[in-house]
């Protein structure tokens, strides 16, 4: 099959079933232009407008592109240049958002560290981008100073969550966010407050490295990806176009950790691009989303499922009727029509999937806006609706790398303006995933007559059953609509008669058999994918809630459970 017909094919089945009250292309309010000129164009047009709102902290657009151009400043008098890397190694506050703007503004490359690293994890990822500096929290201190003298930095900036909370909070703070711990390091609000604003002028790109964005490590080393401002710009474009809203008189919410990249255009990059006000919890907690959402009439989020049914099941009598958009990230409770009706009684809005994406493609490569009539989007897992304009999707047989043909499973690869540049220090893997401009994502997919597309799992967790292709994903969705069910985890372990066997590894919400589980099964899916059901207490998960396949086997085969 010709690739070009095939394409071409894709295109016009798309703009048939194009949404009708979404544009063709993406929009850019102020052009094609770094995400730093966007934010000094706000400060210019909306200067006392808050950009950010932590617990009722406001940080306004002059205050963050002032205090962002002051950090710069400091950043390029101790020696920093085009190019060197920066570990920003915090979770969700205003001094991280401060901090990725200083370093765009100089042309350095901003590292985002896992907040949950520990000595080795943090150890590696700092030695593989040789980072020169790095932003912390003070609480983290002890660890950076177990690995420091092992690594290339020469400066460690602290800074307190406390920094940044008002006197009155007008939300719950979470307990150890008040805490400022004492030490000698370089105090971040000291050499913002001391230096100038006025940052050396440097020459820049939008085709320059901007960003390592590491993988999330669930299978081997986690790996950098190269991101430029171009990436993170068309990103931003397409994201608010045909996701949330390139508006900026709306409010969003969000907790998603902006260490990752689903959450960095969240709550770092679409906030600026737009010109809106962003409410920023620094991590989950139910009570505390819904008292936002009333006190700044919140009017989008992406937020994970599951978190969204902990709200649902709790705001009974509270108002959250100011959202006008609401996305979810399915990755352990997948969006059902249960859910769906639920929040829409609640909020007004129909719940939808947010994206198909990776961190190697900025994340955000499809969107599944106005394709929820009789909510068609949900008759089978995995639907994440149509590329974003400019990016482009096609199936190919894992083995072979040919085209398939629509509605036949095998591999997604990708070709998107926010592809990565490569691997940082990995040529190797870099030169096997990308093959003439397209990424081989090892993801499962198929393209429906329509030209819409569906996810289906990693091919390396796909199982075969008595010769049968089983995906842990689909029987993953099954298993979470058990209303007994608040977490599960499929994954394979040899079977001498099947071949594989597919086995549940389930956390109950409340209390359910394994019977009851296996009842279920036996009346939801065909007999090759019914599953062993194992109940445990906890499941390993990412911090941004995936579950680790790999430990979960290990901790299934080796703990004696499947006995």
């Amino acid at each position: 099959m010709d690739e070009q017909h095939y394409l071409d094919d894709l295109r016009k089945r798309r703009e048939v079933n194009w949404p009708k009250h979404l544009p063709k292309e993406a929009y850019y309010p102020f052009g094609k232009k770094f995400l730093t000129d966007y934010l000094e164009e706000h400060a210019h047009r909306t200067p006392n407008k808050a950009s950010t709102i932590f617990y009722g902290r406001e940080l306004t657009f002059a205050e963050l592109n002032e205090k962002s151009s002051r950090f710069a400043t400091y950043l390029s008098e101790i020696g920093i240049k085009k190019g060197d890397r920066i570990a920003v190694y915090m979770p969700n506050c205003p001094q991280f958002i401060i901090a990725f703007y200083a370093i765009l503004k100089i042309g350095a490359i901003h590292v985002p560290v896992n907040p949950m690293f520990k000595e080795k994890e943090l150890h590696y990822e700092l030695t593989d981008c040789d980072a020169q500096v790095i932003v912390t929290l003070d609480q983290f201190l002890p660890l950076i100073n177990q690995v420091k003298d092992r690594t290339t930095l020469h400066t460690i900036i602290a800074t307190s969550l406390s920094d940044y909370l008002p006197e009155n909070p007008t939300l719950p703070i979470p307990d150890g966010m008040t805490q400022k711990v004492q030490h000698t390091e370089i105090d971040f609000e000291q050499v913002i407050a001391s230096s100038s604003s006025t940052y050396p002028h440097v020459d820049r790109s939008l085709d320059d490295i901007a960003a390592l964005n590491y993988t999330g490590g669930t299978t081997g080393l986690p790996k950098g990806c190269m991101h430029t401002q171009g990436d993170m710009v068309y990103t931003a474009a397409t994201s608010t176009t045909f996701g949330l809203s390139h508006k900026g008189d709306q409010v969003t919410l969000n907790y998603l950790p902006i260490f990752w990249i689903a959450g960095e255009d969240a709550g770092v990059i679409n906030p600026i691009f737009t010109g809106h006000t962003q409410v920023l919890m620094t991590r989950w907690d139910t009570e505390t989303f819904i008292q936002a959402v009333e006190k700044y009439r919140i009017t989008s989020t992406s937020a994970i499922t599951d978190n969204l049914v902990a709200v649902m099941n709790e705001a009974e009598g509270r108002d959250l009727s100011s959202f006008k958009t609401t996305l979810g990230v399915s990755f352990v409770k997948k969006i059902n029509v249960e859910y769906r009706k639920r929040w829409y009684e609640l909020t007004g809005t129909v719940l939808k999937e947010a994206s198909y994406g990776m961190t190697e493609t900025h994340t955000m490569d499809s969107f599944t806006d106005g394709q929820q009539e009789q909510d068609a989007d949900l008759d089978r897992p995995g639907f994440v609706g149509f590329p974003m304009p400019g990016t482009e999707i096609k199936i190919l047989d894992f083995d072979t790398g040919a085209l398939l043909p629509i509605g036949t499973e095998g591999e997604i690869a990708i070709r998107t303006p926010s592809l990565m540049k490569g691997y940082w220090n990995n040529e190797e893997k870099t030169a096997q995933d990308l093959v003439d401009g397209w990424l081989k994502t090892g993801d499962i997919g198929l393209i429906n007559e329509k030209g819409q597309f569906y996810f289906l799992g990693r091919k390396k967790e796909m199982l075969k059953v008595n010769g049968m292709s089983v995906f842990p994903a689909e029987i993953e969705v099954i298993v979470t609509n058990h209303a007994g069910v608040a977490v599960c985890g499929v994954i394979g372990i040899e079977d001498e008669q099947k071949g594989e066997l597919p086995v549940a590894a389930v956390v109950l919400e409340k209390e359910t058999t394994v019977q009851e589980l296996e009842a279920y099964c036996k009346e939801n899916m065909a007999s090759y994918k019914r599953p062993r059901i194992v109940i445990m207490k906890s499941v390993p998960m990412t911090a941004t809630g995936k579950v680790k396949k790999p430990e979960l086997k290990e901790e299934i085969e080796h703990g004696n459970l499947l006995a």
